[in-house]
């Protein structure tokens, strides 16, 4: 019983996970412009990872999407490529784990390939959580860069400074998705173990040949073993061994002997 709980929390906890890094992936607010010690109130502007938005006072809103691939930098394309690659890979898990839940009969399936379709969904659901949680770090690494670049500009006097973007929503979605993921994905392993049926959980037994061994005779040819008894041949002062032929058979008497 506390396998089957232990396995359909996982797959909930995990379920969210995922459902939290696509929304995380598709949200606006990656980055929001920062707006202390800003003049400008009027305008607010914030960014994602398709593309960016600026929101007026009025309460009109404009968006325009990335129509470039390469003039991005690399590490945004490398932060959109963890996001995706973590999505595909949770619901990818998710469709496995759906077919390895215990308490869903499909066929005549074991209850062996039922644990190894777990391990295999949570394994995907750890992959999937360190992608998403990598890609958001990586994005808050380069918003902390940029931030004190921006900062260090603007005490120096230059007149030129573009504006400061800070931590969006998205950003911390992403992280609570992530987390989700891979706890999901850990409680889908420890399922796992409890899965697998106790008659598959034996130790070796050397098993011994018996020590006499037997021989076998082929055709014309003896092959000894060791083992055999020697032959009891009986000699006495009146015995006289009979002759032999030359193929090694016992020679008899014939009538023309006593002529």
């Amino acid at each position: 019983m506390s396998t089957t709980v232990c396995q359909v929390m996982g797959f909930i906890v995990s379920s969210l996970g995922v459902a939290g890094c696509m929304v995380s992936t598709a949200m606006d607010m990656w980055s929001t412009q920062d707006l202390y010690d800003n003049p400008v109130t009027a305008v607010f502007q914030y960014q994602g990872l398709w593309r960016s938005c600026v929101r007026q006072s009025s309460g009109f809103t404009e968006c325009r999407p990335y129509f470039t691939i390469l003039g991005l930098p690399a590490m945004f394309q490398a932060v959109r490529a963890l996001m995706i690659v973590g999505i595909v890979l949770g619901i990818l898990g998710l469709f496995v784990c759906i077919f390895a839940l215990k308490c869903i009969r499909i066929g005549n399936m074991e209850d062996s390939a039922k644990a190894n379709m777990t391990l295999t969904s949570g394994i995907m659901f750890i992959v999937a959580g360190l992608c998403a949680i990598t890609g958001v770090s990586v994005f808050a690494n380069m918003l902390v860069t940029n931030f004190w670049m921006s900062t260090t500009n603007m005490y120096q006097g230059m007149q030129n400074v573009q504006n400061r973007y800070t931590f969006g929503s998205a950003l911390f979605v992403g992280w609570v998705a992530g987390g989700l993921a891979l706890v999901g994905g850990i409680m889908m392993c420890l399922a796992c173990r409890g899965m697998i049926p106790e008659e598959s959980r034996y130790k070796a037994v050397s098993y011994n040949a018996s020590g006499r061994n037997i021989s076998y005779r082929t055709g014309p040819y003896k092959v000894g073993s060791g083992y055999e008894p020697e032959t009891k041949t009986r000699k006495g002062p009146g015995y006289e061994e009979a002759p032999r032929s030359e193929d090694g058979g016992r020679s008899y008497p014939s009538k023309y002997d006593y002529v």
